[in-house]
């Protein structure tokens, strides 16, 4: 039984690094506010933590997140804010999805 304990959490802890490195290298925000893009397009900030999901469902690597800007619930994928217009920055820092307490 021990042994299926440790093959679970290597699993897991390589699943977390792999999410982690896929984000950092495709130069996503790593942990904390990060600017996500819903199904629609709409833009916002959520707080993103790779391998952790508080305020969404998660599928595999999708995330099911309610936005802010439509109220509907979509499946959220993190962007490169380097890949935004200053427009597009903007309007995403400014709406934010709810806060953790």
């Amino acid at each position: 039984m021990k042994s299926r304990r440790r093959i679970a959490v290597r699993i897991a802890a390589a699943s977390l690094l792999a999410e982690t490195l896929v984000l950092w290298q495709r130069g996503y925000g790593l942990g904390g506010d990060v600017v996500v893009r819903c199904r629609e397009g709409h833009l916002f900030t959520t707080i993103w933590i790779p391998g952790i999901s508080v305020k969404s469902l998660r599928f595999l690597w999708w995330r099911l997140e309610r936005c802010p800007v439509g109220g509907h619930w979509s499946v959220v994928t993190p962007v490169a804010e380097l890949e935004l217009t200053p427009d597009e920055r903007a309007t995403a820092r400014a709406t934010k999805d709810i806060r953790i307490p």
